[in-house]
């Protein structure tokens, strides 16, 4: 047995091609990869030129100075100008940009000159604050227009912003202003949330009382609820209503820097993940276009993601406005005020285009098929899925329940710092497997490589590289070269690694199978949380796993599961040893859970991502770790009492 390689234990021969209607309509072309592959660079330069560039490129690529790229050298172009100003030039000005349903009901519909007129006021607003080119802006906004306005505003004039999450505390808040040096801090009041209005000035106060670079702090009135008003603050009605919509957008260098965006869950000091313009537009845009086959005059476009998170960057903010997408933006929670809210907006706006998480995905699946069945959902078309791997179960349902057992599903691999989807099905070109992110897009180089760095073949397991540069790849860590080196490069000399374990099944498709942190080695075999996972959740009752390792005296470690049943499913004397044997079905013996718990909910951060770290500290009955970025904690005091109810051999 080689363990230089993870192990590639379960199979899916369920194929699942486009239909003809699809294909005869699609964006993406099969040619696409044939051209891509003979000529790269040429490839991302024709891509390049779906943008207006105020000057042309002298360069496509200069890797001489690596792992640092510079792509399109030369070129001059403006990122907001691309995602606004344009559209409304082309004569498309009437065309709705955003579709806006905040979480109480309430509505507003912008369109592409509304848009323009409202980033070019607060792109005057900052200008009269003193932000200029290379300044940084920190954003800690609600899913309201204004932070796409925000957004859009810094990039016009060039300043770089750094957008946190608005479900983050006070110190993670402070900690990335810090990094960033950020002069401008552009906050609301609150935003609302499961019913209620959540505050978020006061963590701003909090977090700026320790920063001295912030000199001012603009506030959007989003909730009426009262708020302490320093010397530095200004209400965004009170500065912005009040600027010129007149703006004329100045055109930077294609490496200019666009954003900051700290990835979750570091210990330590923040990782600021850093992307330019230029290149990362270009990606952003010929991958929402492609994977999407966004048709702007036809479709209405919905990512789930908060723009606090990269997916909301790129596939909320620069992919879709650079397309000229009409969009719908959702302020609340899935749940609010009902389980069926999601599929509700669906009907209302008559979606056609929705990507989501899979933890909503398996959430909705927990609630039953009897909620979306409550709503018209005949509008959507194609169904996309990021952030995870998918389980086929999930994959499946989504594609039943939801999309009538008719879209095409793309289900997408990528990362904070590739900027952009890199590994996805083609819509009207790609067979689909349930749970298989498929092959790399066109001019995107990866590969699954074992310890040493040796390319695998089909039917292997390993980790999941980039062996050549891409336009929307990060520029770096924010002021911390080395870091960048040492993280992304040293592992295999010249290649990326990005920290995903994968397997290329028989036919060459790659299986995402989750960070490698998650690889569990039991009795000398190395198995991933991910198959495991999908296994128990192929059977009917289960609605969600989550697996985690936990030292074992007999075996290295040993498989602990955290199960939730679906809805209408109970629990009896006999679901655990059947959920066990189960497993061993499926994949093999080898994996058979240890110990499997049922559990309410698992604990997750607020974008979606299950937390195995505190799941392998209530297996290993060790004290808790940090649980502040939980959108629930108190769900680890359940599952924490409810440990030694599980069953083992």
């Amino acid at each position: 047995m080689n363990n230089e390689s993870l192990e590639n234990l379960s199979t899916e021969s369920r194929l699942y091609p486009p239909s003809a209607d699809f294909v005869a309509q699609a964006n993406a072309k099969a040619e696409m990869y044939e051209a891509a592959t003979s000529d790269r660079l040429k490839f991302w330069e024709q891509q390049a030129e779906r943008l207006s560039w105020h000057k042309k490129w002298n360069q496509i690529l200069d890797w001489s100075n690596a792992p640092f790229a510079k792509w399109f050298s030369g070129g001059e172009l403006n990122v907001a100008y691309n995602c606004v100003d344009r559209h409304v030039e082309s004569g498309h000005g009437e065309q709705v940009a955003i579709y806006f349903e905040g979480e109480p009901g309430d509505t507003r519909t912008i369109t592409y000159s509304q848009l323009k007129d409202e980033v070019s006021k607060a792109a005057n607003a900052l200008i009269e604050l003193g932000i200029k080119k290379g300044d940084r802006v920190a954003i800690y906004l609600p899913m309201i227009p204004e932070a796409t306005i925000a957004m859009l505003a810094c990039a016009r004039i060039g300043a770089i912003h750094s957008v946190v999450f608005g479900g983050f505390s006070a110190e993670a808040l402070r900690s990335r202003i810090e990094d960033a040096s950020a002069k401008l801090v552009i906050t609301a009041d609150g935003g609302f949330r499961k019913g209620n209005a959540f505050a978020l000035k006061p963590a701003v106060d909090e977090a700026v009382q320790k920063s001295p670079s912030v000199e001012n702090v603009l506030v959007v009135k989003r909730c009426g609820n009262e708020v302490a008003f320093g010397e530095k603050d200004i209400w965004w009605h009170d500065l912005v209503d009040k600027q010129s919509t007149e703006h004329s957008p100045e055109f930077f260098e294609s490496e200019t820097p666009l954003f900051i965006l700290y990835t979750s869950g570091t210990t330590g000091k923040p990782k600021g993940i850093l992307h330019t313009s230029g290149g990362y537009l270009t990606q952003a845009a010929f991958t929402h276009f492609n994977v999407f086959d966004l048709k702007p005059d036809k479709d209405i476009y919905w990512c789930t993601a908060d723009v606090g998170w990269v997916t909301g960057h790129s596939y909320v903010v620069y992919g879709p406005l650079a397309n000229r997408a009409s969009q719908l933006i959702y302020e609340g929670t899935p749940d609010t005020p009902h389980k069926a809210r999601w599929w509700e907006l669906v009907e209302k706006y008559k979606v056609s285009i929705l990507y989501t998480a899979p933890t909503a995905i398996r959430t909705f699946m927990k609630w039953g098929d009897d909620l979306p069945a409550q709503h018209d959902l005949s509008s959507l078309r194609l169904l996309g899925s990021v952030g995870e791997p998918i389980n086929p179960e999930a994959w499946i349902w989504y594609r039943e329940v939801i999309g009538s057992s008719k879209t095409p599903i793309v289900d997408t691999w990528w990362q904070t710092e590739t900027g952009s989807i890199m590994i996805s099905p083609l819509p009207g070109v790609t067979e689909t497997k349930p749970g298989s992110a498929m092959r790399p897009l066109p001019g995107i180089s990866a590969a699954v490589v074992n310890d040493k760095g040796e390319v695998l073949g089909n039917g292997k397991g390993g980790y999941l590289t980039l062996r050549e540069p891409w336009p929307s790849m990060l520029r770096g860590i924010w002021g911390d070269d080395e870091r960048y080196k040492e993280t992304y490069w040293s592992q295999y000399p010249g290649i990326y690694f990005a920290g995903d374990g994968a397997k290329l099944d028989d036919d060459g498709a790659i299986w995402v199978l989750g960070r490698v942190d998650d690889v569990m080695n039991v009795s000398g075999h190395r198995i991933s949380t991910t198959e495991v996972e999908s296994a128990l959740v192929s059977n009917p009752m289960v609605a969600e796993a989550a697996v985690v390792g936990a030292s074992d005296e007999m075996t290295g470690q040993a498989i602990v599961a955290f199960v939730i049943l679906r809805q209408g499913a109970t629990e009896g004397p006999d679901t655990v040893q059947e959920l066990r044997n189960h497993v061993a079905k499926e994949i093999g013996a080898i994996a058979k859970p240890k110990k499997i718990l049922i559990v309410a909910e698992v604990p997750k951060t607020r974008s979606g991502k299950i937390m195995r770290r505190l799941l392998r500290d209530v297996a290993e009955n060790r004290t808790l770790g940090d649980v502040t970025t939980l959108a629930d904690p108190t769900v680890m005091n359940l599952i924490s009492q409810g440990m030694t109810t599980g069953s083992e051999d």
